[in-house]
């Protein structure tokens, strides 16, 4: 318990684990970050003041199909708590859509290759990769 990042996760299924539960996607969302498919984004910083785009542009979960990084940025700043439960459900679905394709990926005997792009996405595989 208590294992919710996307290296530790993988590596956890790799070793049979099969159940996982952990704070950190609702902890992280408070603070302004969000899991993507391009890796950690920190949406509550400046550069993404004016980014109308969704936070992953690859994602289908309804913070991304309807909310902006721009506004969701801007309701975290101003203390709106909307901001965070939308950050909170764009990382539960993340990691919900994460292990779906782990399931997949299982079945189709390919986890190695999953790992190995979720590491290059998350850059773990780079000297001092920041996790969460």
């Amino acid at each position: 318990m208590g294992v919710g990042v996307t290296d530790s996760l993988i590596d956890g299924v790799i070793r049979g684990i099969d159940m996982f539960d952990c704070v950190l996607p609702t902890r992280i969302a408070r603070n302004g970050t969000v899991m993507t498919s391009h890796g950690r984004l920190v949406v509550k910083n400046a550069e993404y003041a004016r980014d109308f785009g969704p936070l992953d542009d690859q994602c289908s979960c309804y913070t991304c199909r309807n909310y902006s990084r721009a506004y969701i940025r801007h309701l975290i700043k101003s203390g709106e708590t909307f901001g965070l439960r939308l950050a909170s459900y764009h990382n539960l679905y993340y990691l919900i859509h994460l292990m779906k394709r782990v399931q997949q990926a299982i079945l189709d005997d390919n986890l190695l290759d999953l790992r190995a792009e979720v590491f290059e996405q998350y850059g773990y595989n780079k000297p001092n990769a920041k996790s969460f």
